[in-house]
């Protein structure tokens, strides 16, 4: 059997072809996407016809390299950025452009909500996590009180990749990992939490979906799209899920003891669990996962983002910011980086500012500067593996993903930093994969056949070996009391109102 996976995301829609018996990846196909542009600060948005448009190219793109094997083409799994708000009308049309994860103009609507249910203790005893800026809770809120007329045109509420997953098949529908991302799902019955949907609206529940569960199908391919992607059968559409939630299926992190760190723009670290991970101070998203279990989640807002910046500051090609970390020791001679240049979600500082710290005329250097940025991001997501050991997770090994993860360098300084071994799977795309592995497991259990995922995950998901990076004992010590020093500072400008 064949599967497809698509990963929209919010730079750019990958989808990929995989062989369910050898784990191949037949045919692959990326398109880049941008966000509108000359939007007020903290409004990042997103027209989602771009997305069907991307997935569309791409999807034609892969069956054109299946070739004559298109049609064995069973399934296909789709996952979505997280948190997007995309609204619809009695139509079914997109009333206006989806505001994203990373849009932070609802810091207004987070605090209304957080007077409303008693802070974060409050919100998280009734349905196990606060509503941060970047939920889809407050941008429906937003939208009633920003844009009223938009808000009466307001017929259904969908994330990304419930938008996808209704352009392929017709049929709108939510899943438990996807869902409790927008704030408004109790993560521990697994249901849409009535105070919170009627404190922005008492029709609100009526404009979502009922949430159901993720090993479940969607529907058939919409036979328009088959007919003009020249399949000869409907492949069965899964129920798909978060980015995270399919990044956790494509690096094997099916069961306890696996963790998953993502390395991109922003940082994710996240592990499986059979129960609910609920954390009294907000800080570990409390999410379900694809699984129909739970994926505690730690997400910051700054990791290639603030390395990129120092790379091109300096003016290095990717080869030459790895020689810099490697010619500067571990600690960078007192230099601390305290990354948030875009304010920061994991500790909960939307409108932090990033500090260099500990600056000497011996450390002023390029080198310095580019191993601290680069370790002080790390510590960030640090901050949240040892949050996540306090609530229980116990990691064995750490799997790699994002851009960053290329870097034997900063592999390297990830194992030393979290101070377990870390490595990279064979495969770099991990959602694409996870949704196509999805998409296969859906259509197995479908037809009856009870299989395990993690069967799947343990034959499909393949690690690297010779990505393998061990903990450093000396710098184990070296990075365990910069991260006191890191969260001390934090805490201390937090406290006089600098962060």
């Amino acid at each position: 059997m064949l599967t497809l996976g698509i990963d929209s995301g919010t730079q750019s829609t990958k989808c990929l072809v995989l062989e369910t018996e050898t784990g191949a990846i037949l045919a692959s196909a990326q398109r880049s996407h941008s966000f509108i542009e000359d939007l007020p600060p903290g409004h990042i948005e997103q027209d989602p016809h771009v997305w069907t448009s991307a997935a569309d190219d791409t999807i034609r793109e892969c069956l054109a390299q299946a070739g004559t094997r298109k049609d064995e083409i069973k399934a296909i799994g789709v996952s979505g950025q997280q948190h997007g708000l995309v609204a619809l009308d009695k139509e079914n049309e997109v009333i206006r452009p989806a505001k994203l994860w990373c849009d932070t103009s609802t810091q207004k609507e987070c605090d209304q909500f957080s007077q409303e249910f008693d802070g974060v203790e409050g919100l998280v005893k009734l349905a196990g996590n606060p509503i941060l800026v970047g939920y889809t809770a407050s941008k429906i809120l937003w939208l009633k009180q920003n844009e009223p007329a938009n808000y009466a045109a307001l017929n259904s509420i969908l994330l990304p990749h419930d938008y996808l997953n209704f352009w392929l098949t017709g049929v709108k529908r939510m899943e438990y990992g996807d869902a409790s991302g927008t704030g408004l799902m109790d993560v521990r019955e697994r249901a849409w939490c009535g105070p919170l949907c009627d404190f922005i609206d008492k029709r609100i529940e009526g404009f979502l979906p009922k949430v159901e569960s993720s090993r479940g199908l969607t529907g058939l391919l919409r036979e328009k799209l088959r007919k003009q992607w020249g399949l000869k059968g409907s492949p069965v559409v899964s129920a798909g899920g978060g980015d995270n939630m399919m990044g956790a299926l494509g690096t094997g992190n099916v069961r306890a003891g696996v963790v998953t760190a993502s390395l991109g723009t922003s940082g994710t670290l996240y592990s499986y669990a059979k129960e609910p991970v609920v954390d009294k101070e907000g800080e570990v998203a409390a999410f379900c996962d694809s699984t129909d279990g739970w994926l505690p989640l730690v997400c910051t807002m700054n990791v290639t983002v603030a390395t990129e910046q120092a790379r091109r500051l300096f003016g290095w090609d990717h080869p030459g910011f790895d020689e810099a970390l490697a010619n500067t020791p571990a600690g960078a001679d007192g230099l601390l980086f305290l990354p948030y240049l875009n304010g920061e979600r994991t500790p909960n500082l939307p409108n932090a500012r990033g500090v260099l710290h500990g600056l000497t005329a011996q450390n002023m250097t390029p080198g310095h500067i580019a191993r601290a940025v680069t370790e002080g991001v790390t510590l960030g997501l640090a901050y949240g593996l040892k949050r996540l050991c306090q609530l229980g997770i116990k990691p064995a090994e750490i799997r790699l993903t994002g851009g960053g993860s290329n870097s034997p360098l900063w592999r390297q300084i990830c194992s030393d930093v979290f101070g377990v071994p870390t490595m990279c799977l064979r495969s770099s795309e991990g959602a694409a994969l996870g949704a196509a592995i999805q998409a296969y497991w859906a259509c197995e259990l479908a037809n009856g056949k009870a299989v395990r995922l993690s069967q799947l995950t343990d034959r499909l998901v393949k690690v690297d070996e010779t990505t393998r990076s061990e903990p450093e004992g000396q710098a184990v010590e070296v990075y365990q009391k910069l991260l006191s020093r890191q969260t001390e500072l934090t805490r201390r400008l937090h406290a006089a109102g600098f962060a």
